[in-house]
């Protein structure tokens, strides 16, 4: 049974969610959740029996002092609340775990309650994998979704994966069939600097994120973090020539590939960003309002041209 005693209702809630493990490269997703939990100091209300998703040989539980008292932590998942002031207030519930041992169809129902006990309008799950990337250019963020709908109102694309799944892809499903929206946000890490953590890959993730649900984000000191992390990289990849030889052979991949998205859609996106962040020029913090977005290439009214 579900208990939420304690947790005022919400408003427009909105569920993030990101776990450890195979699903998480460079602990980037996880890392960007914890990020929202320590900016927006968010509030532990639930958290799921560990005795019932996972094997305690693969997640050990770790011992600490607590007052001169051991005491013991359990790995498992647990949901918080926080709440984005401004003008148009929001709630986030943000589910922050490890990858289940077993039981994942259990664990995914378990989560789709609380979710339907708080009235969440959208599940986002934040994941990360290791790609064909190089650590030089900005970090590949892709949005994807089960429901057609969806993916055309938040420019998203339909998920045609095939093949081995996690956590994320899981829970992603069960959202679909209990007619929850939900969204996957993937970061793209380069596989030859594949330890964490990747700050980098975290802020890209943070940033898609507050396009995605329109709220701004306080980034603290990841921007610095990310930039040291590129600077260490590249300081690494100078000293090993076959590695300088193979990032450059990446670039010129990723390049040429991106040469179609220097296209008035992805300017005015990039400049729509720009404008939002900027001093002096930001939105207020909630503030889900956006300017217009201009006509795209070959239309007057910003609709996509008929193929």
């Amino acid at each position: 049974m579900i208990e939420l005693e304690g947790v005022p209702e919400l408003i427009d809630p909105v569920m993030v969610a990101a776990f450890e493990g195979w699903n998480d490269a460079g602990d980037a997703a996880s890392t960007a959740v914890a990020h929202l939990e320590r900016e927006w100091k968010g509030e532990v209300f639930a958290a799921l029996d560990a005795e019932d998703y996972y094997d305690f040989q693969v997640n050990r539980p770790t011992v600490f002092m607590d007052g001169g008292v051991r005491k013991i932590t359990w790995p498992t998942t647990r949901l918080s609340v926080v709440r984005i002031g401004g003008e148009k207030p929001r709630d986030l519930v943000l589910v922050r775990g490890i990858e289940p041992s077993m039981r994942w169809r259990s664990f995914c129902n378990e989560l789709l309650g609380f979710a339907h006990e708080l009235g969440v309008e959208l599940v986002v799950i934040l994941g990360a994998l290791l790609g064909d990337t190089p650590h030089t250019r900005p970090v590949p963020i892709s949005g994807t979704t089960s429901d057609p709908d969806l993916a055309r109102r938040m420019d998203l694309e339909e998920t045609k994966y095939e093949g081995p799944t996690g956590i994320v892809g899981v829970l992603q499903e069960a959202c679909t069939h209990a007619g929850v929206p939900a969204v996957s946000l993937w970061a793209a890490v380069p596989h030859y600097v594949s330890q964490p953590p990747n700050p980098k890959a975290t802020l890209a993730l943070l940033n898609r994120l507050e396009d995605l649900i329109d709220v701004r984000i306080p980034l603290g000191e990841l921007p610095e973090d990310a930039r040291a992390w590129q600077v260490g990289v590249d300081q690494l990849a100078a000293e090993d020539s076959e590695v300088a030889e193979y990032v450059q052979t990446l670039e010129e991949a990723r390049d040429t590939a991106e040469l179609p998205e220097a296209s008035g859609e992805a300017i005015a996106r990039e400049f729509e960003r720009y404008l939002r962040r900027r001093d002096g020029g930001r939105d207020a913090p909630g503030d889900r309002t956006r300017p217009p977005m201009p006509p795209k290439p070959g239309t007057d009214d910003g609709e996509s041209p008929e193929d």
